[in-house]
């Protein structure tokens, strides 16, 4: 057998088991499952909300579910493991088959579409949309979507963060699709990230190449030329006070000795300066 045959028969058998499990352990909130091939065997991982009903008394259910398993899909020396889903509103399979469980109730579909968005929304994700069609309130088919949130639609993005997940139900009109998707905000990949070098590097001033970036070598110019205008402006005014220092002031006419010093003669307003009237 080929390699892409092998590959495509695997994922034919996962798909099987998936149905198979979803379909079993429908009471316990199944929430996915992990198969892994090992030298020893194969290695299960289910993801549930309520362990103790898979696991049952005395361990009877889990081996009940590996010889089934062993039996029916070929496994060889199955090993499951089972983990509690710590938050299962975010799980869209579970969130699913919770809205399955509802409308079998005979709660509006509307309703539990609303009730499960705003409890998706509640639990911290990014997004939500569930499409539910079929026969919904009239012998003609067709479908419904309510979304809250941010949902990317493409892209590497919605690859990463959205998860699917679909169930059915048959009620009294016919059968029903119910389609999930949940962006989930921890999984959102960062616009960008800094690295320790690129940190230490932008700490010191330079980057890895040993140069100034160069908003930095701007903004440094910038401060090298304000100082050395500082230093001439103060070199200017040291230079004027030397300069104001070294001239000689303006001194009084000296007198000579034993020369009497002459009086001023008051004249008197509007009057003739030789006295006469």
């Amino acid at each position: 057998m080929s390699a892409v045959k092998n590959v495509m028969r695997n994922n034919y058998r996962n798909m099987e088991l998936d149905e198979y499990l979803s379909a079993t352990l429908k009471e316990a909130g199944y929430g996915g499952a992990e198969v892994q091939k090992t030298p020893i065997g194969t290695r299960i991982t289910l993801y549930v909300t309520r362990p103790g009903l898979v696991i049952g008394r005395k361990g009877v259910g889990i081996k009940d579910v590996t010889s089934k398993l062993e039996t029916k899909f070929g496994l060889t020396n199955p090993q499951i493991s089972v983990m509690e889903v710590q938050v299962p509103e975010l799980n869209p399979k579970i969130m699913c088959n919770r809205i399955a469980q509802l409308i079998e109730r005979g709660t509006a579909f509307r309703r539990a579409c609303l009730w499960t968005i705003n409890t998706i929304s509640n639990a911290g994700a990014l997004g939500a949309e569930v499409t539910i069609s079929g026969k919904l309130r009239s012998e003609r088919a067709h479908f419904e979507k309510h979304s809250v949130g941010i949902l990317p639609k493409s892209g590497d993005v919605s690859d990463k963060v959205v998860k699917v997940g679909i169930t059915h139900v048959l009620s009294k009109m016919g059968l029903m699709g119910i389609q999930l998707r949940i962006a989930l905000k921890d999984q959102t990949p960062q616009e960008f990230e800094y690295t320790d070098e690129e940190l230490g590097a932008a700490a010191a001033g330079t980057t890895d190449e040993g140069h100034v970036p160069e908003r930095q070598a701007d903004g440094q110019q910038q401060l090298q030329e304000h100082s050395q205008l500082q230093q001439q402006q103060q070199q200017q005014q040291q230079g004027q006070e030397v300069e104001n220092t070294m001239v000689p002031r303006p001194e009084a006419k000296s007198q000579q000795v034993g020369e009497e010093p002459k009086e001023e003669k008051a004249v008197p307003v509007g009057g003739n300066p030789n006295g006469q009237g």
